[in-house]
């Protein structure tokens, strides 16, 4: 394994034994290098070992081997802090995904609504796995904009699979709750921001986790409001009230004549360049009957040009500016840009494990190998740009994941950092531009 690759991987070393690690080692550089489905035998083959007569080792290192893919997260989370944001806020995206596998054996799969091919007016269901993923926002030095770099990915069976075995079913939001109350410990004094869509915006998941971190999602335009409760009275008997007076829902404020709206520009709307909007903010409780009463800060978003429709927003930090509260939420979209590059390009939903365990620890792998082909493009880039995919017939100015993971191929094709199984030593000579085609196509294959 190459110096700077191993740098990154050695980090890990802890959690494997000796030959365990050895083989995780393979895997790694043959999960990156492969370009076709992230199977083990994929791997194997194109690190040159088909031949072995030890494949099953690899095989046992998802299947059966003793480690914890928990405390990988908890590592890989260090290792992307120390590299990115070493000072400062830490932004991290939450979202779920499903992963489309079959199969009798895949016991925790359900079925779902596929939020890719589905639309407002057009439902599609999918069959698959669906995973609860953390990805920390950053921006990446090579490329000059913000990246979503998984660390943890949970699995969340379906609610069939959990009755079949006697258990009580844990909702996405109590998944939600317990992951970012881990991730708080493991990142103790540091400033963490979670951003997500609205179907985190609970008042459970909220209520847990607003003295740890900050929480951006979006808000229902009819939701509850209040005035902060009055502060209680010497001697006042009974329970302390939660809130004060109703006030108007966010559509009632955003109908009415008497509201001021101030005109703001946000840089990078949606990868679309800066944006002039119009935006009024305020700070409340939400409230409902039965639930914790939350303080936050709702911001309202108006478009001059009429292209989309009043959206609110809310963040449980109630001193934060109206408009950092829209740069947060707007880098969500990230997320989305790593789902399906990682499908892409790393190869999810192409593995074919079957029992459990390899299951649960194959994705939450491959997601991480984005991180980690991320952290090895910076270091090769050198605090430059990286050279992008660009023809004659299409201009490309960003550089984009592609591009980072064909550098990483290209370093390790050109140098031949891996190992073969055969020992003959014939040589035969080959043209170098011959070469340099194969590594080019090489390097760019799915």
């Amino acid at each position: 394994m190459p110096c700077e690759l191993l740098a990154i991987v050695i980090a890990f070393a802890p959690l494997f034994t000796n030959p365990v690690f050895g083989h995780a080692q393979v895997l790694i550089q043959g999960a990156i290098l492969s370009p076709s489905s992230r199977t083990v035998a994929s791997a194997l083959r194109v690190m040159g070992l088909s031949q072995g007569k030890n494949f099953q080792n690899y095989h046992r290192v998802l299947n059966r081997a003793e480690w914890s893919s928990l405390q990988a997260a908890h590592i890989l989370l260090g290792l992307l802090v120390k590299a990115f944001v070493p000072v400062g806020p830490i932004l991290i995206g939450m979202d779920d995904t499903i992963e489309r596998r079959r199969g009798k054996q895949i016991k925790a799969k359900g079925i779902y609504r596929d939020p890719v091919r589905s639309s407002h007016s057009h439902f599609v269901k999918a069959s698959g796995l669906r995973w609860l993923c953390f990805m920390l926002l950053v921006e990446v030095p090579f490329s000059g904009r913000v990246w979503a770099l998984p660390f943890l990915s949970v699995l969340c069976p379906s609610e069939r699979y959990d009755e079949e075995r006697g258990m009580r079913h844990r909702k996405l939001t109590d998944r939600a709750r317990q992951a970012l109350l881990l991730i708080a410990r493991w990142l103790v004094g540091r400033e963490i921001v979670v951003v997500a869509d609205s179907s985190f915006a609970a008042l459970d998941l909220l209520s847990a986790v607003k003295e740890k971190v900050s929480v951006v999602t979006r808000l229902r335009m009819d939701a509850a409001l209040y005035e902060a409760a009055a502060p209680r009275k010497k001697s006042q008997m009974g329970r302390p009230r939660k809130k004060g007076k109703r006030l108007a829902t966010l559509q009632e404020v955003a109908q009415s004549c008497a509201t001021q709206w101030e005109k703001v520009s946000i840089k990078d709307w949606y990868g679309c360049g800066e944006r002039a909007v119009d935006i009024t903010s305020g700070t409340c409780v939400w409230y409902h009957s039965g639930k914790e009463a939350v303080p936050i800060r709702w911001v309202l978003i108006r478009d001059p040009q009429g292209k989309f429709e009043t959206q609110a927003l809310m963040c449980t930090k109630l001193e934060v500016e109206p408009p950092q509260i829209i740069n947060w939420f707007i880098k969500r979209w990230q997320l989305e840009v790593t789902f399906e590059e990682s499908r892409r390009h790393l190869g999810i939903e192409t593995q074919r494990q079957w029992s459990d365990k390899a299951i649960a620890r194959t994705t939450p792998c491959l997601l991480g190998m984005y991180s980690i082909v991320t952290m090895l493009a910076q270091e090769l880039a050198q605090g430059k740009r990286l050279a992008t995919n660009s023809t004659a017939w299409y201009a490309k100015e960003v550089t984009t994941f592609s591009d980072a993971i064909a550098a990483v191929r290209r370093y390790l094709w050109a140098d031949q950092h891996f190992q073969t199984s055969k020992t003959e030593t014939e040589m035969i000579k080959i043209p170098r531009a011959f070469i340099e085609r194969i590594i080019e196509t090489l390097c760019y294959a799915a």
